[in-house]
C-alpha cells in the first residue's frame, strides 16, 4: 500500500510544479493539513474541470473527473465544489490555470 502524503504537503508540491510549468495556481480553500481530501480545479480555454482525489479498489491514490467527462461552466464547477465541501469540510480546493485542461501534476485517472 502506498504511503499517504499529508494534504498540505501535496498542495505545496502541486503548486510548485504548476509554477515551474508557468501556470498560475491558487489555494481557494484550505482544508485539514494532515488528512484533508483535495479538489483540483482546472481552468481552461473551453471551461473548467474539477478533479476529485480518490483511492482505487486497491487503495492506491487516483483522480476522477468529479464535474463530469466534459468541461463545464464556472457555475456548474462551483456548485460541485460547494456540494463536496458541504459533505466534507476538511477538503482543500486548489485551482490551476490549465488552458489544455491537463493538470500540472502526475495523475492516474479512474
Amino acid at each position: 500500500m502506498d504511503a499517504k502524503v499529508k494534504a498540505g504537503i501535496w498542495v505545496s508540491m502541486a503548486i510548485r510544479l504548476s509554477d515551474m510549468a508557468g501556470r498560475p495556481a491558487a489555494v481557494l480553500r484550505k482544508g485539514d493539513p494532515d488528512s484533508g481530501g483535495i479538489l483540483a480545479v482546472l481552468r481552461g480555454r473551453d471551461g473548467m474541470v474539477v478533479l476529485s482525489q480518490v483511492r482505487d479498489a486497491e487503495g492506491r491514490p487516483a483522480w476522477m473527473r468529479g464535474s463530469g467527462p466534459a468541461p463545464v461552466e464556472e457555475e456548474a464547477a462551483q456548485a460541485y465544489i460547494d456540494r463536496q465541501v458541504k459533505r466534507d469540510p476538511d477538503l482543500w480546493v486548489v485551482e490551476f490555470e490549465a488552458p489544455d485542461l491537463l493538470p500540472p501534476f502526475e495523475v492516474r485517472m479512474i
